[in-house]
């Protein structure tokens, strides 16, 4: 890889994040100008690497799931206890949401609910299954209602932590006590 290319990766990624900021800042009033002077460029630099407003905004959808997707993966949700599993992807979600929070994470066509669902929904609800059926979770609610009570809890903090109202950790662990005090299973009885 050239200098010029490595230069190129950085200066993009300086934009993106630029743009991740000045957007959750300003939501739509937000330009293409605001987004060049927040990333240190010329605007004419800016449409070199984004030619509009919708190019910019698919690249930072993009590297918002990807965010997120690394995130999960870093959790090794697949291989950690239940309860650890749980409060590192409510933590990994609530944080890459947070970064992004002018683009909500939210799919955009059917296409993309599909993509979303396998590469990030997915290794969530296997979270869920592999509670059930290792009898950590409570037998009289069904997977898939314990997930959409999960996901539900988080969209209402992911909210609270747009409008900083809470923080990150803060929200993780409520959203995390909150789900775990009425999911797992109750001890067996002596």
């Amino acid at each position: 890889m050239s200098r010029g290319t490595i230069d190129g990766d950085q200066v993009r990624a300086g934009i993106l994040d630029a743009a991740a900021a000045v957007l959750a800042e300003r939501g739509e009033a937000a330009g293409m100008a605001d987004i060049a002077e927040a990333a240190g460029v010329a605007p004419a630099a800016l449409g070199r690497y984004f030619p509009g407003r919708d190019a910019l905004l698919d690249a930072l959808y993009e590297a918002a799931l990807a965010d997120l997707a690394a995130r999960l993966e870093d959790a090794r949700l697949d291989s950690a206890p239940i309860e650890e599993a749980v409060a590192a992807m409510t933590r990994a979600t609530i944080a890459a949401t947070s970064r992004y929070r002018a683009l909500g994470l939210l799919e955009r066509t059917p296409r993309e609910a599909r993509r979303v669902e396998r590469q990030l929904a997915g290794p969530l609800r296997a979270v869920f299954e592999r509670g059930a059926a290792g009898g950590r979770f409570r037998g009289d609610l069904p997977v898939h209602t314990l997930a959409e009570l999960y996901f539900s809890l988080l969209e209402g903090v992911v909210s609270r932590v747009v409008r900083q109202r809470l923080g990150v950790e803060e929200a993780s662990a409520a959203v995390t006590t909150l789900f775990l005090s009425g999911a797992l299973a109750p001890p067996p009885r002596p």
